[in-house]
């Protein structure tokens, strides 16, 4: 997923996304695979879990890309509005839409500066937008005042093997490498972001406990589900499992 484009233009997480060839491969890269298709299929199904019922819901998907999660809930009956920086995404997350036969009305639209007014929608989802944008603690602001009831985002843990990866990819940023550095956040800095905001932490899913890449060299679903099923049954996917999805609520005022 993109976020919002800032006023840095050359920051990755908007120039790389601005490329057609690179909206058009988006899907393939993230999510094309035996793991790749768990990936985005386990976060739809917990999704939906966090937000059920999801038909009637009007839901707002910020840094839509290729608008997987926003055809997701469009197809289980919610109202569904989408919006990214990248009006290559948009394209494509247009044709997508299209083609899978559901209704979703797409717009250009900055993570930190929503175009909405307060409480515009019932829900805002949020998917692998704030490990990259430049400011996320704003950015996530920004979703929770949109949000009438709940906020629906993912981020890589700070406890976790993902942590490596980041440290890894931020060093070789740091000297000129053309690479998608992120960052990772601490449960303790989500949920005091949140509670900034009025919201709350409602429910939480942790996917894997050994990293993703690990998976894809492998590139098996069935041996994935059964190592990931002994490290949950341990305990370890709880304590380190990553990413997390979280769904939010706004307190009661």
């Amino acid at each position: 997923m993109t976020a919002a484009r800032p006023s840095r233009a050359d920051h990755y997480s908007y120039s790389v996304y601005a490329d057609p060839a690179m909206a058009e491969a988006f899907d393939a890269l993230r999510f094309s695979g035996p793991i790749g298709r768990l990936v985005a299929e386990t976060q739809e199904r917990v999704i939906a879990s966090f937000l059920a019922p999801v038909a009637g819901q009007t839901v707002l998907d910020v840094g839509t890309g290729t608008a997987r999660a926003a055809i997701a809930l469009a197809a289980r009956g919610a109202r569904v509005t989408g919006v990214d920086a990248s009006d290559e995404m948009l394209a494509v997350a247009r044709r997508r839409a299209q083609e899978a036969g559901v209704a979703v009305e797409f717009a250009t639209g900055d993570a930190h500066r929503l175009p909405f007014p307060d409480r515009s929608f019932d829900t805002v989802v949020c998917l692998r937008v704030l490990m990259h944008t430049p400011d996320w603690r704003q950015s996530l602001a920004e979703l929770c005042r949109v949000a009438k009831h709940h906020v629906v985002f993912d981020y890589p843990a700070l406890v976790s093997a993902a942590a490596l990866q980041s440290v890894s990819r931020r060093l070789a940023a740091s000297v000129g490498a053309r690479v998608e550095s992120y960052r990772v956040f601490s449960e303790r800095a989500v949920h005091k972001a949140l509670q900034a905001n009025g919201f709350r932490v409602a429910d939480a899913h942790r996917q894997f406990t050994l990293p993703i890449a690990f998976h894809k060299r492998f590139n098996s679903a069935a041996m994935t589900a059964r190592v990931e099923g002994v490290l949950a049954r341990a305990g370890l996917t709880r304590l380190v499992g990553s990413p997390v999805t979280v769904v939010a609520e706004r307190c009661a005022s």
